[in-house]
Order: structure tokens, then sequence, then C-alpha cells
């Protein structure tokens, strides 16, 4: 463990901190990092013997401590307990561009511990996550191929801004995530609202050059004291390797241009067992050596196809998309239904629309968020051919739908406009790459099914890169296998106008801005392709939402009204929601939306909800119901809260000695307003309108 040092550096007028050797000693590595007041540990422990297995087994855990916003924990138990998942989905994004650092052969266990212990209200610790995880791999003895830092950049009235507040976030047009090295961009993940390729492009450099600060800000920890251990890479048996060459070679050729990917699997695991069973029966040797090497030369095959014959796996060029059939109207009770399928993977997507009561509602640092659009993708294990018995949500479902439901959400109207709660469920029942992208397709067609006025159709399109020394190809639509044995994985998602979401890995250190804009581009004809095709199947929404949605009504009412809807103790709004069997849920401004499930029922509150908050005019005729006979007149319900006077002279034409004469206790009649008088009270007239039909005023 180092010495205490401590660095300290203002970027666009936030100072940074990073911190070494006061917390967490014992560790290998730990970094105390700060922005405002919002503060991170970082810790990094890796194992000293090494696992006997050809991979990296590294794990990273985020984790936010309730106390950091001075908070008690919800729940009976009072403390954190599983993994939110937001700490899951940060958990991913430190994790991703910190992997392809480690030196190839290091396999070692090792365990990176971010804990948040101080969290302001204006800065978000995500990104300073990122960085304090880089610089406790930087001061640790821990082999390391960075420094790497993280930012946020936002876009605010066409102003680029760099690791923003909470308010800024919140007004942008564009929110991306950007993790890099000091040569290239790493790691990017975030949204937009339908922003053009090339503001996007811009907004991801702006963001690598402040990288580039926050990087020699860390190289300033680095000291004498700082020795990275060594560790042996375990060597191929050269011997073995070249008899595995010699029984494989034309088999795996043929094995790996097989077009369908289960017979391709099939084919390679023959060529597999077929050569390991005649070697293993000369010589002794290690199968996971024999794996390892099959591996290596299996990938080798693959990507040398491409460059020498010009190809992919499945015979298609480099930017030929996968043959794309869709279907609607699939689930006659979901209220938006579709069926994606691209080459060999597909998705089930269905769209359920709520009312507010049905929006999520989260625990955060910052408080309780409501979420009035859900998301959630679902990967079964026979969409692969597999048997699997694990329950509950894994952290690559959990990325993969927050990534759909980012691109997806640009696309959405406006609360005022169409005052939904959105759930949308993406089953993957086949993949062969691009399941998240097909989602977000399938729920772009399954919102238009529903009815939802969304502001354009989004595609998704996922993109390759193989690159060897100075030669590279770049691939459109990627099949998992070349997601496995390429270099990149780059989601691109967005409208026939603009983007609304990336995300993008690469496992080596980094690509330039001349294959970004090239992958970027090829990524546009893509997605355009794909929007055509789905515009074959519904192009525009339907006129009309399922019949088995709620319907929502909206109206504003005056906000001093509020109360009378409510009532004493509630009594007025539980009469209404009672009497209609309809659901009503109202906001401070006087917004009030009526939910029912039955036409008639909606339009019978509305009816009610007019009768309660109506103005009375002067020269207006009104039916009320009698509420109490007096000496001098009768007073006269003309909604809940509004009562008014019919002095005894004006009841009839002639001349009544009693009220009783005319009137009794629950009546129901037909009156006019003759005035309004300054403190409140209204003057009312049965003689005045004796001459009117009263059916003609009972809808009012």
């Amino acid at each position: 463990m180092a010495s205490y040092k401590k660095v300290t550096e203002t970027i666009e007028g936030k100072t940074f901190s990073l911190e070494t050797g006061k917390l967490a000693k014992q560790a290998n590595g730990s970094i105390f990092a700060q922005l405002g007041e919002t503060q991170v540990l970082a810790t990094v422990v890796s194992a000293k013997d090494p696992v006997d297995d050809n991979f990296l087994p590294l794990t990273v855990n985020y984790q936010e401590k309730a106390f950091a916003a001075g908070k008690i924990p919800g729940g009976y138990f009072k403390r954190e307990g599983r993994p939110t998942e937001s700490e899951t989905l940060i958990s991913r994004l430190i994790d991703r561009p910190l992997r392809p650092l480690f030196p190839k052969g290091y396999n070692f266990n090792t365990q990176i511990i971010i804990s948040v212990y101080s969290a302001d209200d204006v800065n978000p610790p995500d990104v300073l996550a990122i960085t304090a995880a880089s610089a406790a791999l930087t001061v640790s003895d821990v082999p390391f191929e960075g420094p790497l830092a993280g930012v946020r950049v936002v876009r605010v009235d066409n102003e680029l801004i760099c690791n923003p507040s909470y308010e800024e976030i919140e007004k942008a047009d564009l929110n991306f995530i950007i993790a890099g090295s000091s040569d290239a961009i790493m790691m990017v993940e975030g949204g937009a609202d339908i922003v053009p390729e090339d503001e996007v492009l811009s907004a991801l450099m702006f963001g690598h050059d402040k990288i580039k600060e926050i990087i020699n800000l860390q190289n300033q920890l680095v000291s004498d004291e700082t020795i990275k251990r060594e560790f042996a890479v375990k060597e191929n048996d050269k011997a073995l390797e070249e008899k595995i060459v010699q029984a494989v070679s034309t088999d795996l050729d043929e094995a790996i241009r097989v077009k369908l990917k289960q017979e391709r699997s099939s084919k390679t695991n023959e060529v597999y067992q077929k050569a390991f069973n005649a070697l293993s029966a000369a010589d002794d040797f290690n199968e996971k050596e024999f794996k390892n090497i099959f591996d290596s030369l299996k990938k080798s095959s693959v990507r040398n196809m491409m460059f020498d014959d010009q190809i992919r796996i499945d015979g298609r060029a480099f930017d030929q998309i996968r043959p794309i059939t869709t279907e609607i109207k699939l689930l006659p009770r979901a209220h938006g239904s579709a069926v994606f399928t691209r080459g060999e993977t597909q998705a089930l997507v269905a769209c359920t629309l709520g009312s507010k009561e049905d929006q999520q509602r989260v625990d955060t640092l910052m408080g309780e968020d409501k979420r009035p659009f859900m998301l959630h993708y679902n990967f079964p294990p026979f969409s692969v051919g597999e048997v699997s018995f694990r329950l509950g949500t894994g952290r690559r479902e959990i990325g993969h739908g927050e990534l759909a439901k980012r691109a997806v959400e640009a696309i959405l109207p406006e609360p005022e406009d169409f005052p939904y709660t959105i759930r949308i469920v993406s089953d993957i029942l086949e993949s062969n790459g691009s399941s998240s992208m097909a989602t977000v397709c399938g729920s772009s067609l399954s919102l238009m099914d529903a009815g939802v006025p969304v502001k354009a159709p989004v595609a998704g399109i996922a993109m390759g890169l193989v690159k060897e020394g100075e030669n590279s190809v770049i691939l459109s639509d990627i099949l998992g296998d070349e997601d496995h044995l390429g270099d990149m994985d780059f989601k691109v998602c967005g409208t026939s106008e603009g983007i609304t979401a990336l995300q993008m890995d690469i496992k080596i250190k980094g690509i330039s801005k001349e294959l970004f804009i090239s992958a970027m581009t090829q990524a546009r004809e893509g997605r355009l392709h794909i929007l055509s095709e789905m515009a074959k199947t519904i192009e525009v929404k339907k006129d009309e939402i399922s019949p088995y949605a709620p319907r929502i009504t909206t109206i504003q009412i005056d906000p001093a009204k509020i109360k009378d809807i409510i009532g004493s103790g509630g009594k007025n709004i539980r009469k209404l929601t009672e009497d209609n069997d309809v659901k009503i849920d109202v906001d401070d401004t006087g917004r009030l939306n009526v939910i029912s499930l039955n036409e008639e029922n909606c339009k019978n509150a509305l009816r009610d909800i007019a009768y309660i908050v109506r103005e009375i005019e002067v020269d207006k005729f009104y039916v009320g119901t009698v509420k109490r006979i007096l000496d001098f007149g009768a007073i006269v319900g003309l909604s809940p809260t509004l009562d008014g006077l019919i002095h005894i002279s004006e009841l009839a034409k002639e001349r009544v000695k009693q009220v009783s004469d005319i009137l009794n206790e629950g009546d129901e009649v037909l009156v006019k307003c003759i005035s309004k008088e300054r403190d409140g009270k209204i003057r009312l007239s049965r003689k005045a309108a004796l001459d009117e039909d009263i059916d003609n005023y009972r809808e009012i």
C-alpha cells in the first residue's frame, strides 16, 4: 500500500481530490475521492494465487450507504440489503472499461469495492466512482494498463457541460457517461433526445478532452513506491498447439462457415471432440489447455476469414443486416404487442398501460423517485437452447433493459399529452446476438400497437469491430459469436432523425476517432434499413388504445377547488370513485385524471366532478336540491360546497303563504341565479325558471 498522498485539481470549475494511504490501508490499493461534498472510497484486493483457468476473475461492487445522504434505510431491518438496480448498473459501468486494461494472462481473483460515503444534492457519485476505481488500481501493486477516467457530458441550451449537477442533468437533451484512457474512448453509456450523430460525436470528443485532465491528476499519485507485482503468463505447449492445428485446421474452417447457430455449434463441437479423442489416445495432456488452444485457434480462424475472404460467419457482407420479420397484435389481451425477429434473434414484446398509481417508486440517495415508464428485459435459457435454474434477474438483464429503456424513453409523449404509466416487457425467445436491440425495435412496435402517440419509431443496431494491427473491419448487426470473438460491441439506437441511446464497450485499448465515425455512419445506414422494415407492419400509432386498457380523461380545475373534490376526510373523492367505479388522481396544479375501464363510468364521474367544481353565474339556470326549509325561503344545494337561497317571493309567480306549500326537503328544483353578493351569498329564483324544461339542464 502506498504512503499517504493527496492530489487536487480544479476541472470545469469543480474541485477533484484523490487521496491514498489514509483509509483502508490493508487493501492492495485504496482511494478516497471527492467532488464537491460527494465522496467515494474505492478499494482493490487481488488474491496472491492464480485460479486454474484462462480468464480474469474480476468482481466490481458499487454500493450506496443511506447515511451518505443523511437517511435511514426503509424496510423492517433498517439496513442496506441486496444491490438495487441502480447499484448494479453502476457496477457494470465501472467494470466494463476497467476489464480490458488488465494484462492478458492475469488470472488472480480480483475484487473492487466502491462505497459512497457522502452524497450531496449536486454531484452524482457514479462517474466519480469510475475514476476512483481506476486510481485505486493505479496506486496498487495489481498489474493495470491504465489509468482511465470517467466523466458525464450533458448538453443544456446547446452548451456542453462536463460533470454536471443533478439540476443540469434534468434539463439536458443529451446525457452520456464516457470512460477512456489518454489515447482513446473505451466505454460510452447514455441517451439523447433524438440528437444527430455529428452532435453526439462532438459531445464524446469534448468528454475525452476532460478525461485527459483527470488522468493527469491520477498520474500524480504514482511514486517510486508503486511497484506492480510480477506474474507468470502460462504459455501454451507449442508441440500440442501444432498437433491441434494439424488435426482441426480443415474441419474447423468448414465448421465456422456453417450459417445457422445451432448447426455451427454442433459442427464445431464435433471437430473439437474428434481432435481431442484422437490426440488424447496418444498423448497425456490437460483438457483445459487443449480447450484454450482450440478456442484461440477458432478465434483466429474467424478473424482471418473476415480479413482474407471478406465474409462473415454467416456469409453476409460486413454492412448487411439479417432478414427481418415483424408482427403486431399477437397477444389479444395485452394493450399492445409485437414480435420482432432478426435472423436467429427474436423478441416478444408486450406493452401495458396503467394509471398514475402504477408508477414505480424507487428509493435513491436523493429521495423517492417516481417512474411512469418501465422496461423489463428477460433472457430465459431456452432462447439459447440451454438449461438453467437461476432465479431472479441477472446483471446482464438489468443492463440490457436499461439500455432499451433509455432508447425508447426519448420517443414517448409528454405526460401532459398522454397521462399513462407505461410498462414494457421483452421476452427474448431466441438469441443469436443483438437481443437488446431487438427489444428496442419490438418496444417501438408494441407502443404503436397500443396506441401510444410516440414522437417517431425507434430502432437499434449492434455494431462490431475486428482489428488486427492497421487492418480493421466494422460489422453491422453482429451475431453472438462475432460479439464474443470481436473487439467491440457498439449499440446504436435512434429514429430516422437522430440518436436516442448509445452503449459502447471495447476489448482492446481503444479505437481511433476515424473508426468511431465510420461505425456511427454504418450504424445509421443499418438503422434506417431496420426502420423501413418495421414500417411495413405499422408506421404510426393505432387510432384507439386497446379496449382492455384504462381510459384516462384529463381536465384542468381551479387549484382552489381541489379541497372541494377531496372533501372533508376524503369524503367527496371516495364517493366519486365508489359511485362511478373509477380512479381519480389530482395534483397541486389542478390537473385531474379520471381513470376507468368503462367509458360511461368516466362520463358520469366527469359530470359529478363538474357539478362539484362548477362556478355559479348570474342569469344562468341550475338544477339543485332543497336542503332546508326556512320561514322566509329555502336553501338549495347547487353542489356539495355551494348553496343558494330562494326567497319566498321568488318561489312562484303567485303569492306564497308557506314555503312548504311549494317545496319540501330533498326536492329537485330548477333555479335561476339572480345575484351573487360580495360576501359570496347566492340569490336564486324558482319563479324565473318556471318556463324552462329542467331536463335541458340536468347535465350541467
